[in-house]
C-alpha cells in the first residue's frame, strides 16, 4: 500500500526525473536512482564515481536521483523515469509483483568471503542493559522503511516465529519507522527509540560496524561508536538484493552498464566501496530466481495486509 509520503515524492519528483527520450537504438540520458538509509548527500557522494563512469561509457548524461523513501526509487523504475538502481529483495519484489516487466536483476553484491546474503540486525544502546529481544518487552522497537527487506519485512516475519508480537502493545511498547536505515541508527544512539533493526554482512568487526552495510557506513560517516551499542538479535541470512536495470532500455546499454559496474572492483576498488556500501569482493551475475522466496514472503505479508 502506498503511503501518503510515497504518492507526494512520486509527484514531485515525476517533472524533476523525466524519462529519458528512448529510441530502439539510442538513449539521451540514464537515470540511477539511490535507495535511502542515509541522507542524500552522502549517498550522491558515494554514487558520483559511478554517474561519472556510466556517463563515460553511455555517452549520454547520467544523473543521480536520492528519493527519500525506498518507495521513490521503485516508483520511478516503474514509471520508467529511473533506468536502474540497487534495491532490496523485498523492493525487487514489490516491483515485480507490481509489473514483471519493469525491470531485470542483472548483478549482486558478493561479500568478502564470496557470499551473496546479509543480515537483518538487532542493536540497542549498551548502557540500557538490553542483551536480547527477550529484554524488549514493553519498550520501544525502531524499523526503517516498509520497503526494507532487512529494516522491516524480514524481522516482521522472522519475530513474531520467535514469539515477539508484532502488534504494537502486545509485547514491545510500540512500533516505530524512522525513515531509513541512517535514521534508525541515529534514533538508536539518541535514544528515541530503544532498539531498532538495521543490515550488515556480519563479517569481520562490531566495533567496526561489520564489513558493509548501513553500520559500517554510519562508522565512516563518523555518526556511531560500535562500542557504544550492543547487537541483540540476528535473523537468517537474506539474500542481498539486485542491481536492476529497466527492461525496455536498448540492449547494448544494458550491457554495458551491466559490464561496468561488474569490472568494478577492478577499476576502481574505492568506488565499488561506496557503491556496495562497505568492502565487497565485486558485483557478481544474479537472476531473478534468486529471489523466488522472498517474492513469496513479500506476496504473503501483501495479503495480510488486505
Amino acid at each position: 500500500m502506498k503511503t501518503a509520503l510515497s504518492l507526494i515524492l512520486a509527484a514531485s519528483l515525476a517533472p524533476a526525473i523525466a524519462a529519458p527520450a528512448v529510441a530502439q537504438d539510442a538513449i539521451t540520458q540514464f537515470n540511477i536512482g539511490v535507495l535511502g538509509g542515509e541522507n542524500a548527500q552522502d549517498r550522491m557522494s558515494s554514487n558520483e564515481c559511478l554517474r561519472k563512469y556510466t556517463e563515460e561509457a553511455l555517452g549520454v548524461p547520467v544523473k543521480l536521483f536520492t528519493p527519500a523513501d525506498y518507495d521513490g526509487v521503485i516508483q520511478g523504475l516503474l514509471g520508467g523515469s529511473l533506468d536502474a538502481a540497487i534495491l532490496g529483495a523485498s523492493g525487487y519484489a514489490k516491483a515485480y509483483l507490481t509489473d514483471p516487466e519493469a525491470v531485470e536483476p542483472v548483478l549482486v553484491k558478493t561479500n568478502l568471503d564470496g557470499a551473496t546474503t546479509y543480515y537483518s540486525i538487532g542493536f540497542a544502546r549498551k548502557d540500557r542493559n538490553i542483551a536480547s529481544m527477550d529484554d524488549m518487552k514493553g519498550k520501544v522497537l525502531g524499523f526503517g522503511d516498509p520497503n526494507s527487506t532487512s529494516g522491516y519485512l524480514i524481522p516482521a516475519v522472522e519475530l513474531p516465529k520467535q514469539g515477539y508480537s508484532m502488534t504494537a502493545g502486545e509485547y514491545f511498547k510500540d512500533i516505530k519507522f524512522t525513515g531509513g536505515h541512517e535514521q534508525t541508527i541515529v534514533a538508536v544512539k539518541n535514544g528515541d527509540v530503544d532498539a531498532g533493526v538495521t543490515w550488515a554482512d556480519g563479517l569481520g568487526d562490531w566495533e567496526d560496524g561489520y564489513n558493509s552495510g548501513a553500520l559500517r557506513k554510519a562508522v565512516d560517516a563518523g555518526l556511531v561508536d560500535m562500542n557504544d551499542l550492543v547487537e541483540i538479535w540476528r535473523s537468517e541470512p537474506i539474500p542481498e538484493g539486485p542491481m536492476v536495470v529497466r527492461k525496455a532500455l536498448p540492449a547494448d546499454v544494458k550491457e554495458k552498464f551491466t559490464a561496468l559496474v561488474q569490472n568494478l572492483i577492478k577499476t576502481d576498488k574505492d568506488c565499488a566501496y561506496g557503491v556496495a556500501s562497505g568492502e565487497t569482493a565485486g558485483f557478481a551475475p544474479v537472476t531473478h530466481d534468486a529471489y523466488a522466496t522472498i517474492l513469496e514472503v513479500r506476496k504473503l505479508e501483501e495479503q495480510k495486509g488486505n
